[in-house]
């Protein structure tokens, strides 16, 4: 399993939090861990009926499926690493080593100031067949783990709520995600428990994934919104997700986590990556965050153009507090006295993929594809109330070079008007309002396993027009290699 694109947003400008103890359990167990025990009853139910369950290969290399066969070394890895064959001996037994660099360098123009950054990722992840390891038929385990290093040039340089690249985190050592998944049914109905990551599954645009701007995964209606950031690179929470695919047409998933993966730091006002400074930190007892998508695809002119149409969207079930009033409705501008508290808070959202021109004869969907994404969430309890994106990808365009692409890309990210009255309360200057953004980048593969991603995006009102920040220009190239 080789990732080309990781979700995220930039967290670096928040100030330092105590890390708390490795496992949280508190008196509040009754919320999330209640709703987590009872679905892990039903998967543990579900697992009990082997004749129901189905797996093609829990994402091992489709050349190594044969018992025995095969290095042990993912498919199109571009450097076949394996000292003392210690891969291809886990692989006979259905387990699977594989790991990827990102590294990337960025200068800007404008923003809060001129400058450079560089800042890389690696990482290594374990994906095992159960059944080869001596259980049940269907089961499958995933685990992956980030060495993130470097700085950012979102809060070093531009002050953007989109961070420019999708790879900013606090630089750490940390676990991500770590998941058991039951397939059932041939294959129709999957079940994942476990430490899960929501912008990995939901509210992802297929085009969205050839950029290298963070905004196009987890984007600012959610991670601005969410305490914390929700459970998004590089913070996952413990979770359920439950896929249903009744024909190859119509999917469906629903998805169950823990709504704050560092609570200690909403209290404290601090870094969220720094609280849970290496994905220990198993919380269980917060206000949970529930997702729901359905998604159609199609077919055009005979087949030849897929298309997708997706509708979700998310509730948290916590307090939130008033953009502008507090609970006497007064200013909070001029009492200085917390917001007034508000139950939930919610977002939808709707999602297109369409090809709309296919390269002659090409037998993966290649050519001309447009996207786009629509969210909206309330304005009294949330920083950003709208958000648009949309581009066009251009894939297997040129001769010789199938696995290339350009995608051209534009984001809207909307301010809620109560948070803009605030700034006009509070005697700014200027009050927010947006921030957009166009970004062009190109995917041009050296060779299998191994890519460069030169980039160009234009930023207007960083951080939706704080005063003092002007649009920014920036450019950079990020390079991937898998092993």
């Amino acid at each position: 399993m080789t990732k080309t694109t990781i979700a995220t947003r930039d967290r670096t400008r928040l100030t330092l939090c105590t890390t708390r103890p490795l496992t949280r359990l508190g008196r509040g167990t009754a919320k999330l861990a209640k709703a987590v025990s009872m679905a892990s009853m039903l998967v543990l139910t579900l697992m009990s009926l082997p004749t129901l369950a189905h797996a093609a290969n829990c994402d091992l290399s489709e050349a190594d499926i044969v018992h025995g066969a095969g290095p042990g070394i993912p498919d199109g890895a571009a450097v076949a690493l394996d000292p003392g064959g210690v891969r291809r001996e886990l692989r006979k037994h259905g387990v699977e080593v594989g790991g990827a660099y990102y590294g990337e360098a960025f200068y800007n123009w404008g923003g809060i100031k001129d400058g450079g950054q560089y800042d890389g990722v690696l990482e290594l992840y374990l994906n095992a067949d159960m059944q080869q390891l001596g259980l049940w038929k269907g089961l499958c385990f995933h685990t992956d783990g980030y060495q993130i290093h470097g700085r950012s040039i979102t809060g070093e340089n531009v002050g953007g709520l989109m961070p420019v690249s999708s790879l900013e985190a606090e630089p750490s050592t940390r676990l991500f995600e770590l998941w058991f998944e039951q397939h059932m049914f041939n294959d129709t109905v999957a079940v994942k428990i476990g430490q899960l990551a929501a912008d990995a599954e939901f509210f992802f645009a297929e085009g969205g994934g050839y950029f290298l701007n963070g905004t196009w995964g987890w984007a600012p209606i959610a991670a601005e919104n969410n305490p914390n950031g929700g459970p998004a690179y590089p913070l996952a929470t413990p979770g359920v997700r439950v896929a249903v695919a009744p024909t190859d047409k119509l999917s469906m998933m629903l998805g169950l986590y823990n709504g704050d993966p560092a609570p200690q730091c909403s209290k404290a006002g601090g870094d969220p990556q720094r609280c849970n400074d290496h994905g220990l930190d198993f919380e269980l007892d917060d206000d949970p965050l529930l997702l729901a998508e359905a998604a159609y695809h199609y077919d055009l002119a005979g087949g030849r153009l897929p298309g997708a149409i997706k509708i979700g969207g998310w509730n948290h079930f916590g307090s939130f507090e008033h953009q502008r009033v507090d609970v006497g409705g007064e200013l909070i501008a001029v009492t200085g006295n917390s917001g007034k508290p508000l139950d939930h808070d919610w977002a939808l959202y709707g999602i297109i993929d369409q090809l709309i021109w296919r390269v002659p004869g090409s037998e993966d969907p290649q050519g001309v594809s447009i996207f786009a994404r629509f969210a909206g969430a309330p304005e009294d309890r949330n920083l950003v109330d709208f958000y648009f994106d949309g581009g066009f990808t251009f894939t297997g365009m040129i001769p010789g070079r199938p696995n290339d692409a350009l995608a051209v890309g534009f984001a809207y990210t909307g301010i809620s008007d109560e948070a803009a009255a605030f700034d006009v309360d509070s005697g700014e200057p200027v009050a927010r309002n947006y921030e957009s953004l166009v970004e062009i980048a190109y995917t041009f593969e050296i060779k299998e396993g191994w890519i460069l991603q030169p980039d160009f995006q234009y930023f207007w009102n960083p951080g939706g027009g704080v005063a003092g920040v002007d649009d920014a220009t920036v450019l950079g190239a990020r390079t991937t290699i898998t092993f």
